[in-house]
């Protein structure tokens, strides 16, 4: 809320419905299709589907390295397939740091577990929550993770290299599956949902035009599913509880982030 506040808000927006082709346009500025990753991160063996980053597109890290800039990456990659440790050295042309990114640290693929992802890897090296000597909290949890090192990146950035600009991408993977988040941060969710699909969607549509982004002439669909009708209420609404806490901790990464950048001035 800060952030739209004090920036942009768009009303307008086109993604592709899923998230490594959305994240290659994210990058690189074109069509999925024109970068390689039309579907996913597998080959189904025509260069529109390749499965990863082509090298007739460039991402805004190369780009902005040739004018000067420090880059960092913090989070989910997912344009590359997530290949095995053993095979890194002779896989991994596609990764963070082969694509312009000065500093990485976050997943290569695309979901896992929240307390202890695979594919986690520093720069060019697999790692683990168990085993990273730079970073171990009292607690693993992986939005936390990716918000700490968001903050680190513009530390450094500020205490080894001032004189120069810098972009950092910060992909969080909050609230991809599995749901996973802290007994304490659901707890504070407990019952928001309870009421069911209509009153939370009538509230946010009443938000969305009361914002500016949407007009009351617009209408609503019909919705797609009656809260009633549903086996089991109680489980949705805790999936949904879940699914909240995994964004407020998210929100709160994006607060220490935006202090960290006004701290450093």
């Amino acid at each position: 809320d800060r952030m739209a506040g004090d920036g942009l808000r768009f009303t307008q927006f086109y993604n592709t419905a899923r998230c490594c082709p959305t994240r290659a346009s994210l990058l690189t500025g074109l069509y999925s299709h024109q970068a390689g990753v039309g579907h996913m991160v597998e080959d189904l063996g025509t260069p529109a589907y390749q499965g990863e980053l082509n090298r007739s597109s460039v991402t805004i890290a190369e780009v902005l390295r040739t004018a000067g800039y420090r880059t960092y990456m913090a989070g989910k990659y997912h344009v590359t397939p997530g290949r095995p440790p053993e095979r890194m050295k002779e896989h991994n042309q596609n990764w963070p740091r082969r694509r312009g990114f000065d500093r990485f640290y976050g997943t290569i693929h695309g979901s896992g577990s929240f307390w202890d992802p695979s594919a986690l890897v520093r720069d060019d090296q697999f790692i683990s929550s168990a085993n990273d000597p730079e970073y171990q909290p009292a607690e693993y949890y992986y939005t936390d993770a990716i918000g700490d090192h968001a903050v680190r990146f513009v530390r450094e950035h500020a205490r080894d290299h001032r004189e120069q600009p810098f972009f950092l991408y910060v992909a969080y993977t909050a609230a991809h599956w599995p749901m996973h988040a802290r007994e304490g941060d659901i707890a504070r969710h407990q019952g928001r949902y309870a009421a069911g699909y209509a009153a939370v969607r009538a509230a946010r549509w009443e938000k969305q035009k009361r914002l500016g982004v949407a007009r009351e002439e617009w209408g609503l669909p019909p919705a797609a599913e009656d809260f009633a009708a549903v086996k089991d209420p109680a489980f949705e609404a805790r999936c949904m509880e879940v699914y909240a806490a995994m964004i407020e901790v998210m929100d709160q990464g994006i607060g220490r982030l935006v202090d960290e950048l006004k701290a450093q001035g």
